[in-house]
């Protein structure tokens, strides 16, 4: 059943307090510990685990170890490390590219706009907002196949799949503050009881008795 969206906030707030209790240290799963790094990383993580992305990574990193190496390397090169992830001439190409702006246009730098950053190669919405978020601690919504899935079936929104119109959707349900954290802990959620590739694991979900795939239904008023 369709919620208004009163209930739809409402119960936007309760989700992301359970979801802070059950995964208090949630955060982003890619490893870096520099901006450049974590634009690469969330390009190679496009249709790859971020585990395998961890690993490849090393090698990159290894042999071009800053935005400046990265950006005069062949796209060959980069192309045979990061094969593993998949899609390797794209990403190689897409990396390249992002890093020659970073240096000829940011001075190695990655900007903390939004529209700057969707105007690198290789970046969308989605890799712009785990930027905004994670690295600026700016508001952010990262719409990734976890939150999708979730969103839908927890009834904040109404079988949207597509990724701009899911994080629409999202703005007007979740505090600026709390969205970076509650996509981490969705995925999270995602990855441990409401999963994908099962039945989602309802009988131990903290979120059971709130979430609308389960029948809850908006009230009548009296």
């Amino acid at each position: 059943m369709k919620l208004s969206m009163k209930k739809k906030r409402e119960l936007a707030l309760l989700i992301v307090e359970r979801l802070k209790e059950a995964y208090p240290d949630a955060a982003c799963s890619l490893d870096y510990d520099q901006a450049w790094k974590l634009l690469v990383s969330v390009r190679l993580a496009a249709q790859c685990t971020d585990e395998r992305v961890n690993v490849v990574v090393q090698d990159l990193y290894a042999k071009f170890p800053d935005v400046n190496a990265l950006a005069d390397a062949p796209v060959e090169e980069i192309e045979r490390i990061v094969r593993p992830c998949g899609l390797g001439n794209s990403k190689a190409r897409d990396i390249s590219a992002c890093m020659k702006v970073l240096r000829d246009e940011y001075g190695g730098r990655v900007p903390d706009s939004f529209e700057k950053l969707l105007a690198l190669p290789g970046v969308g919405r989605k890799s712009a907002n785990l930027i905004m978020g994670d690295v600026f601690g700016k508001p952010a919504i990262v719409t990734d196949t976890h939150c999708i899935r979730l969103v839908n079936r927890m009834g904040l929104v109404d079988g949207v799949k597509e990724p701009k119109k899911v994080e629409m959707e999202l703005w007007k349900l979740i505090p600026g503050e709390e969205g970076s954290d509650f996509c981490h802990r969705l995925v999270w959620h995602g990855r441990e009881i409401c999963t994908a590739r099962t039945n989602p694991h309802c009988d131990r979900c903290g979120l059971a008795d709130i979430c609308n795939k389960n029948g809850v239904k908006e009230s009548k008023k009296q």
